[in-house]
């Protein structure tokens, strides 16, 4: 007798891509319903995304708990109402007084464990409701501060206004927020201009299959 199916995928996602997009993707090639994703990534986003197939999905939550690593990019001196680049970019602050120095020292406040209010535009739940819906529709929704907790936040290069940042942090973490807060400790805001997730837990995206080519050998079987 045949053991039940069960498959873990590392895929590299696409720019513009929703998590479910792929999710959707790998279920209709695998032609199977239980399919899942360990871990949402926005569409502005790029980097490794686990899926799980089968009786693999009941792995999804030990995934998800795993820490995670980024590497981007912020701007200072503007944001935006998402705090990356869905929505229009507001200028806010000039940053050409702002050193290496003084971003470095202003990261050094984000690192261990810290509260963290989720962005507006969010997957998170409140009252039932996904917060980004009800961002969608002009409503204000209370998002109470939640413990994450930061193990690096590294600044790899400093282009005023460019931050070149890497950061390693526990489930639930979010890099926009990471944004919007930095930008404010500056006293400039800031918003997340690009994302790449380049780790979880053990599993790196260099081992990540490309989204189109992964499909082709799924249907190939």
């Amino acid at each position: 007798m045949e053991e039940p199916y069960g498959e873990v995928f590392l895929i590299d996602k696409p720019i513009e891509w929703t998590s479910f997009d792929v999710v959707k993707k790998v279920r209709n090639a695998l032609r199977i319903k239980k399919v899942g994703h360990a871990g949402t990534l926005d569409p502005l986003a790029t980097g490794l995304l686990i899926v799980c197939a089968g009786k693999m999905t009941k792995q999804i939550e030990r995934f998800m708990g795993q820490e995670k690593e980024y590497t981007g990019t912020f701007e200072l001196g503007s944001t935006t109402e998402s705090f990356d680049l869905e929505k229009p970019v507001i200028f806010q602050a000039e940053t050409s007084h702002l050193s290496e120095a003084d971003v470095e020292k202003a990261m050094e406040k984000f690192t261990g464990e810290i509260q963290q209010i989720p962005p507006m535009h969010s997957a998170i739940k409140v009252d039932g409701e996904r917060v980004y819906e009800a961002a969608r529709k002009g409503k204000i929704v209370q998002i109470d501060p939640r413990p994450v907790f930061i193990e690096e936040f590294e600044l790899m290069k400093f282009e005023n206004p460019t931050i070149h940042f890497r950061v390693v942090c526990s489930k639930g973490t979010y890099i926009r927020s990471l944004a919007r807060d930095l930008g404010n400790e500056l006293g400039v805001g800031a918003y997340m201009s690009s994302l790449v997730r380049v780790r979880i837990g053990e599993y790196k995206l260099e081992e990540a299959h490309n989204l189109p080519d992964l499909i082709a050998e799924i249907k190939s079987r």
